[in-house]
């Protein structure tokens, strides 16, 4: 007999191996999709030689992808005799496994549950891997881990350009961390919930962060609100290109400068294992971002902000991957358009403007609030 307990457990278990297949197919196509951006931005071809099985030759170049994970998987796993060995293999796992445990509080649909047919029993929260109550604040605690994979990097690795791109890493990322914290506070406190399924379903009933006018119900307290939920947005999306390392924040790498930065000793699959982590991080920000400002998985003014059936569960999993999707693109477009800031203007940026301004705005909300007495 099919109990609650065993459907929860196949139901978790699906969910981990779909949603990590997903993000591992994300990576994997994201890097072929950066390569694709830059060249048609440089008036290039990109990729065009590796195809797919019965695919027609004018896509000729999605098989890029598995190309370079086999070329990673066959190189020779060559380790440096001057590096600190169980430091050295270790740090590329500590900068992967975060983005994917980053991923499992992410709701990606909706999360009451389903009844499935011909059956009495339902799929609890079918949408998120683990629905935890202070997702937010556990999000952002995983986030921050992935520091201590770089800096690893660049300490075991015994070399000055990889000390010097990990040392870079450490100060950049712990900066924007603060800036990003207080960003997101203003979101918590006119949701009222920490629960990243809460804060999506608010959106739902009175309208995107980013667009109030997309709600199923007008919410007037959004119209006073709206330019400090603007301002927020804006300074946890700098710090989210900060905190991923992407460009204009790419001074851990700085290939001009550095060589490679903190990845500089490692080939083979071990620098493999730091390009996943930074596409992966990449991917689950872009979900964060989605879920804080953009509606999650629904659509304007309340579609599919149910899901009563699976296929309206896939749907609401095809609208939100759309809406990381463009903003993965967005990424790619603002890092082969901006150039490269100097060091002393990442951390004026982040000490000196972004950090003052995000505190002021979690005031400033704080006093909206009290005068209108909270949104219903």
């Amino acid at each position: 007999m099919v109990t609650e307990l065993t459907v929860f457990l196949v139901s978790t278990l699906i969910k981990i191996f779909l949603v990590i297949g997903v993000l591992l197919g994300l990576v994997a196509y994201a890097v072929l999709a950066e390569r694709k951006v830059s060249a048609a931005m440089q008036d290039r071809i990109g990729p065009n030689r590796v195809g797919l099985p019965f695919v027609k030759a004018r896509l000729m170049g999605l098989g890029q992808p598995l190309a370079d994970a086999f070329k990673l998987m066959l190189k020779e796993q060559f380790v440096p005799g001057h590096v600190r060995g169980f430091y050295y293999n270790l740090a590329p796992m500590l900068a992967f496994l975060p983005a994917l445990l980053a991923i499992c509080v992410i709701p990606f649909a909706g999360v009451d549950p389903i009844h499935l047919p011909g059956l009495s029993l339902a799929i609890p929260q079918p949408g998120v891997i683990a629905n935890v109550g202070i997702g937010a604040l556990l999000l952002f605690a995983v986030t921050s881990l992935g520091v201590y994979g770089i800096v690893l990097a660049g300490w075991s690795s015994n070399s000055k350009y990889a000390f010097l791109g990990g040392i870079r890493s450490s100060a950049q990322m712990i900066s924007y961390e603060v800036a990003m914290g207080f960003s997101a506070i203003p979101v918590f406190l006119i949701s009222g919930a920490l629960s990243l399924p809460q804060i999506v379903d608010f959106q739902i009933e009175r309208g995107w962060l980013l667009l109030p006018f997309v709600g199923k119900q007008f919410d007037w307290h959004l119209l006073f609100l709206w330019p400090s939920l603007l301002l927020s947005s804006l300074i946890f999306l700098v710090t989210l290109f900060a905190e991923t390392n992407r460009a204009p924040f790419d001074l851990p790498e700085s290939e001009q400068e550095l060589v490679g930065g903190y990845n500089t000793e490692y080939g083979g699959m071990r620098f493999g294992m730091f390009f996943l982590g930074e596409y992966a991080a990449l991917i689950s920000a872009s979900g964060l971002f989605v879920t804080l400002f953009l509606g999650g998985w629904s659509l304007p003014f309340g579609l599919l902000g149910t899901a009563t059936s699976l296929s309206t569960f896939f749907l609401q999993a095809l609208v939100f991957l759309g809406k990381v999707c463009l903003l993965v693109f967005f990424f790619m477009w603002i890092r082969w358009t901006l150039p490269r800031f100097r060091y002393d203007q990442v951390m004026t940026l982040g000490w000196k403007v972004l950090l003052p301004l995000s505190m002021a705005n979690i005031v400033l909300v704080a006093i909206l609030l009290a005068v209108f007495g909270g949104t219903p």
